[in-house]
């Protein structure tokens, strides 16, 4: 897939986010769009996987560990072709599989239950250990929230995978700046993120902007190459990335559009949508 395409997947994953958290009146709509670049680059670009076989033996895995932006992976996943786009519609709905966090028994394409901050990364690690021990060539990636590294099970996964040399696992943190309660760094400062990473024996990629396609091809070429320890990737981006309202806005963290927001939301979107297609 070319830089075009997928920017334009990337906007459409968006559009679902959108979808899914205006129709269930509920969700995370801020970390999810913020992460969709690299959500986006992860199912159609980077990860060796297989909507219609999603539990082959050999497929690389992904644990979303800030599991609240689950709007974001099941937007993504139904571009990807695991289950219909139209399903999105019933995200958090009594009887939808699509609940309000992850879980692996009954949604296509997820590889691991999670929701509780802090608890993915150590199921991340784990099986990267386990692919090591049966010298299976699969890769692991896990995407976290910076104010999810606030949490001391986080350092505790770090430390382990940095003396165990886990080169087949990749660490995600998306650095918008903004958690629940405000700015990371005044709610309680995580930086600097980098050099806590490097001092658990990570490789450190500083992405300086998470929403730029070429930038996220080099970082994951960059941490595939990297041998004899984990990659962690510092991707900074922008906390409601495509609606212009929500950017930047903490406000729009855990909240859902009405309608008349989600009306300006979508056209947002719509007009990113048509000025990419015509590249």
């Amino acid at each position: 897939m070319n830089k075009t395409k997928l920017q334009i997947t990337a906007n459409e994953v968006r559009k679902g986010i959108i979808t899914g958290v205006h129709a269930a009146k509920a969700g995370h709509p801020g970390g999810s769009l913020s992460a969709a670049d690299i959500f986006t680059y992860l199912y159609f670009e980077e990860m060796n996987i297989d909507p219609k076989d999603p539990k082959k033996a050999d497929r690389d895995r992904f644990v979303l560990s800030k599991g609240h932006t689950a709007p974001g992976l099941y937007s993504t996943l139904a571009q990807r072709g695991y289950f219909p786009v139209e399903d999105l519609k019933t995200l958090r709905h009594l009887g939808s599989y699509l609940q309000g966090h992850p879980d692996m028994k009954h949604i296509p394409g997820v590889d691991m239950s999670s929701g509780s901050l802090g608890q993915g990364i150590s199921a991340a690690v784990g099986m990267a250990l386990s692919a090591k021990l049966s010298n299976d060539s699969y890769r692991v990636y896990t995407l976290l929230g910076d104010g999810e590294i606030q949490e001391g099970q986080v350092w505790e996964a770090a430390m382990f995978a940095g003396f165990r040399k886990l080169d087949n696992l990749v660490v995600i943190v998306d650095n918008n700046g903004l958690q629940i309660d405000g700015p990371v760094d005044q709610v309680c400062s995580p930086y600097p993120i980098v050099d806590k990473f490097k001092a658990f024996n990570f490789h450190v990629i500083d992405l300086k902007d998470g929403n730029d396609m070429d930038q996220i091809a080099a970082a994951f070429a960059e941490a595939k190459a990297t041998k004899g320890m984990p990659t962690a990737i510092i991707a900074h981006t922008v906390k409601g990335k495509g609606v212009s309202f929500m950017e930047n806005q903490v406000g729009w963290h855990g909240k859902a559009p009405n309608d008349e927001e989600y009306a300006i939301a979508m056209a947002d979107l719509e007009k990113v949508g048509e000025a990419l297609c015509q590249k």
